[in-house]
């Protein structure tokens, strides 16, 4: 089995079981097994299973060998950086900026996540607000705090913007949705959301006004890597 001190060891998280959330994470995003990773770093499938599931520190051997079967960096497995903006990689040569269709759209959008819905307000001027958000029925739906500005938007011309970048190889996409915002008010579809399509904020408290935003239009971007195959429909 490999020895999980061999070599220096990094600082540890300071929640020490947030290394193994972060590379089980990471694993299910690049759809691999522990037995996969394991095959492609040359550990023992067992030994995945305890870095995924202990709170114990790791070598910087095998965080390194980690970090680079999972296409990632050691200090995204050990949640450094996150109080800075991301894309702070230099860009990369022989990359293509190219447009999406829409259902490619449609496609990046549809597992849900955190986007930022973009409104006006009476007195500041334009804002950019995160939430969590679902697909459901081709639109946007999230939860909000009654009475905030997020609550705020019955009828309201809104837009909704999600990216995602890859630090590693400075690439990445955009997707921006054009459209008016409503608020649910029916009890009964409330429900029917809840169970269907919950977007779960991660901010807590009470999030009990639903917005739903039906788009008028969808685009996006991706900036593409050279080795990537090219965008295609669905």
């Amino acid at each position: 089995m490999t020895d999980p001190h061999d070599h220096a060891e990094y600082p540890c998280p300071a929640n020490p079981g947030d290394l193994g959330r972060r590379i089980a994470h990471r694993r299910r995003e690049l759809g691999l097994t522990r037995a996969e990773v394991a095959a492609r770093s040359g550990m023992e499938p067992g030994f995945v299973e305890f870095v995924e599931t202990s709170a114990s520190p790791l070598g910087a051997g095998v965080l390194t060998r980690l970090a680079d079967t999972l296409d990632t960096t050691v200090g995204d497995l050990l949640g450094c950086g996150h109080e800075v903006p991301p894309g702070q990689a230099r860009a990369n040569a022989g990359v293509t900026l190219e447009e999406l269709d829409p259902t490619a759209c449609w496609a990046r959008l549809s597992p849900g996540g955190v986007g930022r819905v973009v409104l006006t307000t009476p007195a500041g001027g334009p804002v950019a607000l995160p939430v969590n958000y679902r697909v459901l029925d081709a639109t946007i739906l999230y939860r909000t705090a009654t009475g905030g500005l997020l609550a705020d938007v019955e009828g309201r011309q809104v837009a909704f913007e999600v990216d995602r970048l890859d630090e590693v190889f400075a690439i990445g996409w955009s997707v921006l949705v054009r459209g008016t915002a409503t608020v649910v008010p029916d009890e009964d579809a409330v429900r029917w959301y809840g169970r269907h399509a919950d977007p779960d904020p991660w901010a807590g408290g009470e999030r009990d006004t639903w917005v739903r935003i039906r788009p008028a239009g969808i685009s996006g971007r991706i900036v593409r890597g050279a080795w990537a195959p090219p965008v295609g429909p669905g």
